[in-house]
């Protein structure tokens, strides 16, 4: 059960939205402006408002998907794992030569379904940072690194466990983001010329 439930979350969240979104609604591959990504952020640089936050729904959306099933099948433990799976599907999606996002918003689905106020949040620190600083790699690394310290206020250990072991794989892959943070030089939120998150 437990790989199958590994299985279905890694295939859940390998589903790349962005590019799908994009390609249908006309808009190219996304592959091919900005970062390269295929996450919301990037989608944004198209100028179409509404891709991007369907994209960022349905990231979200697989990764709630890939707990709440696995939960209802078997258990929160085995949930966990499917959400984590769904990440690592998200990151590295084996249709796309394992080139995937960044797992910002698939992160947060998880989070919100495997325990909602870790999940709720570190929604809201995504806001208040990205409100303030208008730099979207900024706030999901704040976010994500401050999902672990409210699982230990509540008391949620294996919690604890999943939202550090996904904060870590999210500022592997914002390596280039941090650099570029420490430099200066990362890109507002809404430029849709450059090569941000």
């Amino acid at each position: 059960m437990t790989i199958l439930a590994c299985l279905f979350g890694y295939l859940l969240g390998s589903i790349p939205f962005g590019l799908l979104l994009t390609r249908l609604a006309g808009a190219g591959d996304i592959r091919g402006i900005g970062s390269g990504n295929i996450g919301a952020t990037n989608v944004l640089r198209t100028g179409r408002k509404g891709l991007a936050a369907a994209t960022l729904l349905l990231d979200g959306v697989k990764g709630a998907a890939a707990v709440l099933i696995a939960g209802w099948l078997a258990d929160p433990d085995i949930a966990m794992l499917a959400g984590l799976a769904a990440v690592l599907g998200h990151l590295f999606p084996v249709w796309l030569r394992f080139k995937g996002g960044k797992g910002v918003a698939t992160a947060l689905g998880v989070l919100i379904a495997a325990a909602w106020p870790v999940g709720l949040a570190a929604c809201a620190v995504w806001l208040v940072v990205a409100a303030i600083a208008r730099l979207s790699s900024l706030a999901s690394l704040v976010a994500l690194a401050s999902a672990p310290l409210v699982g230990l206020i509540l008391k949620d250990f294996s919690v604890v466990k999943l939202a550090l072991t996904i904060a870590v794989l999210v500022f592997v892959r914002h390596q280039t983001n941090i650099r570029r943070l420490i430099a200066g030089t990362e890109p507002r939120i809404g430029r849709r010329d450059t090569g941000g998150a």
